[in-house]
Protein backbone atom coordinates (compact mmCIF):
# COMPACT_ATOMS: atom_id res chain seq x y z
CA UNK A 1 0.00 0.00 0.00
CA UNK A 2 1.26 3.47 -0.45
CA UNK A 3 2.01 5.80 1.78
CA UNK A 4 0.67 8.76 0.17
CA UNK A 5 -2.84 9.52 -1.68
CA UNK A 6 -2.44 10.77 -4.82
CA UNK A 7 -5.63 13.68 -5.52
CA UNK A 8 -3.67 15.42 -8.38
CA UNK A 9 -0.13 15.69 -9.97
CA UNK A 10 -0.15 19.16 -8.08
CA UNK A 11 -1.88 17.21 -5.06
CA UNK A 12 -0.37 13.92 -2.75
CA UNK A 13 -1.57 13.59 1.04
CA UNK A 14 0.56 11.52 3.00
CA UNK A 15 -1.49 8.72 4.86
CA UNK A 16 -0.33 10.30 8.35
CA UNK A 17 -2.72 12.81 7.70
CA UNK A 18 -5.17 10.64 7.45
CA UNK A 19 -7.19 9.29 10.68
CA UNK A 20 -9.09 6.10 10.72
CA UNK A 21 -11.89 4.62 13.03
CA UNK A 22 -13.87 1.71 12.43
CA UNK A 23 -17.00 0.64 14.42
CA UNK A 24 -19.91 -2.04 13.79
CA UNK A 25 -21.61 -1.76 10.41
CA UNK A 26 -25.17 -1.21 10.73
CA UNK A 27 -27.96 -2.90 8.43
CA UNK A 28 -28.51 -6.86 7.97
CA UNK A 29 -25.84 -8.95 7.92
CA UNK A 30 -26.22 -11.08 10.89
CA UNK A 31 -23.03 -12.62 12.96
CA UNK A 32 -20.19 -10.43 10.73
CA UNK A 33 -22.28 -7.23 11.44
CA UNK A 34 -22.52 -8.11 15.02
CA UNK A 35 -19.12 -9.06 16.08
CA UNK A 36 -16.74 -7.41 13.76
CA UNK A 37 -15.81 -3.63 13.56
CA UNK A 38 -16.20 -3.34 9.22
CA UNK A 39 -17.15 0.19 8.98
CA UNK A 40 -14.77 2.52 8.86
CA UNK A 41 -14.56 6.38 8.99
CA UNK A 42 -11.82 8.38 7.52
CA UNK A 43 -10.96 11.57 8.74
CA UNK A 44 -9.08 14.34 7.21
CA UNK A 45 -8.41 17.81 9.23
CA UNK A 46 -8.97 20.13 5.79
CA UNK A 47 -8.35 22.99 8.37
CA UNK A 48 -4.39 22.53 9.74
CA UNK A 49 -3.31 20.38 6.51
CA UNK A 50 0.19 21.37 6.17
CA UNK A 51 -0.27 19.26 2.38
CA UNK A 52 -2.62 21.61 1.23
CA UNK A 53 -1.35 24.94 -0.04
CA UNK A 54 -3.72 28.04 0.93
CA UNK A 55 -5.78 28.37 -2.27
CA UNK A 56 -6.78 24.40 -2.02
CA UNK A 57 -7.92 24.87 1.66
CA UNK A 58 -10.01 27.87 0.56
CA UNK A 59 -11.44 25.85 -2.24
CA UNK A 60 -12.08 22.60 -0.24
CA UNK A 61 -13.61 24.69 2.47
CA UNK A 62 -15.77 26.28 0.52
CA UNK A 63 -16.55 23.25 -2.16
CA UNK A 64 -17.12 20.64 0.82
CA UNK A 65 -18.77 22.62 3.67
CA UNK A 66 -21.28 20.76 4.26
CA UNK A 67 -19.82 17.39 4.98
CA UNK A 68 -17.27 19.79 6.98
CA UNK A 69 -17.34 19.76 10.37
CA UNK A 70 -16.91 22.80 12.76
CA UNK A 71 -13.25 21.39 13.87
CA UNK A 72 -12.41 21.53 9.67
CA UNK A 73 -12.43 18.06 9.48
CA UNK A 74 -13.61 16.31 6.17
CA UNK A 75 -15.50 12.39 7.44
CA UNK A 76 -15.68 10.14 4.45
CA UNK A 77 -17.64 6.85 5.92
CA UNK A 78 -17.57 3.76 4.09
CA UNK A 79 -19.65 0.28 4.88
CA UNK A 80 -20.74 -1.66 2.26
CA UNK A 81 -17.87 -4.27 2.09
CA UNK A 82 -17.90 -7.21 4.64
CA UNK A 83 -14.52 -6.78 5.61
CA UNK A 84 -12.09 -3.36 7.59
CA UNK A 85 -10.07 -3.73 4.75
CA UNK A 86 -12.24 -3.18 1.54
CA UNK A 87 -13.86 -0.62 3.41
CA UNK A 88 -10.58 1.58 4.33
CA UNK A 89 -9.79 1.38 0.23
CA UNK A 90 -13.45 2.50 -0.37
CA UNK A 91 -12.69 5.25 2.08
CA UNK A 92 -9.62 6.31 0.43
CA UNK A 93 -11.47 5.80 -2.90
CA UNK A 94 -14.20 8.23 -2.14
CA UNK A 95 -11.96 10.64 -0.41
CA UNK A 96 -9.73 11.00 -3.57
CA UNK A 97 -12.66 11.67 -5.87
CA UNK A 98 -14.38 13.97 -3.40
CA UNK A 99 -11.22 15.95 -3.60
CA UNK A 100 -10.42 15.55 -6.62
CA UNK A 101 -14.37 17.15 -7.53
CA UNK A 102 -14.15 19.67 -5.00
CA UNK A 103 -10.53 21.24 -6.26
CA UNK A 104 -11.42 20.73 -10.13
CA UNK A 105 -11.73 24.76 -11.60
CA UNK A 106 -15.26 25.76 -12.57
CA UNK A 107 -16.05 26.48 -15.93
CA UNK A 108 -17.00 30.24 -16.47
CA UNK A 109 -20.66 30.18 -18.09
CA UNK A 110 -20.34 31.82 -21.36
CA UNK A 111 -23.71 34.42 -21.76
CA UNK A 112 -25.83 34.00 -24.63
CA UNK A 113 -28.30 36.32 -26.14
CA UNK A 114 -31.47 34.46 -27.27
CA UNK A 115 -32.13 34.11 -31.34
CA UNK A 116 -34.60 36.14 -33.45
CA UNK A 117 -36.98 33.15 -33.82
CA UNK A 118 -36.77 32.23 -30.04
CA UNK A 119 -37.83 36.51 -29.38
CA UNK A 120 -40.54 36.53 -31.77
CA UNK A 121 -42.20 33.23 -30.52
CA UNK A 122 -41.75 34.33 -26.98
CA UNK A 123 -43.93 37.72 -28.37
CA UNK A 124 -46.23 35.53 -30.13
CA UNK A 125 -47.13 33.56 -27.18
CA UNK A 126 -47.35 36.31 -24.93
CA UNK A 127 -49.68 38.05 -28.03
CA UNK A 128 -51.87 34.48 -27.42
CA UNK A 129 -52.11 34.67 -23.82
CA UNK A 130 -53.08 38.30 -23.38
CA UNK A 131 -55.49 37.59 -26.00
CA UNK A 132 -57.02 34.89 -23.99
CA UNK A 133 -56.91 36.83 -20.58
CA UNK A 134 -58.49 39.88 -22.51
CA UNK A 135 -61.50 37.29 -23.59
CA UNK A 136 -62.46 36.23 -19.87
CA UNK A 137 -63.05 40.02 -19.08
CA UNK A 138 -66.78 41.48 -17.90
CA UNK A 139 -69.78 40.86 -20.99
CA UNK A 140 -70.94 44.63 -21.73
CA UNK A 141 -73.73 46.03 -20.63
CA UNK A 142 -75.35 45.71 -24.34
CA UNK A 143 -75.91 42.22 -23.93
CA UNK A 144 -78.27 42.41 -20.55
Amino acid sequence: MNSVVRISDSLEIPLSELRFRTSRSGGPGGQNVNKLETRVELLFDVARSPSLTEEQREMLLANLQTRIDSAGMLRVVAQEARSQWKNKQEAIEKFTTLLERALRPRKKRVATKPSASSRKKRSLSKTIRSRTKRSRGRVSSLEE
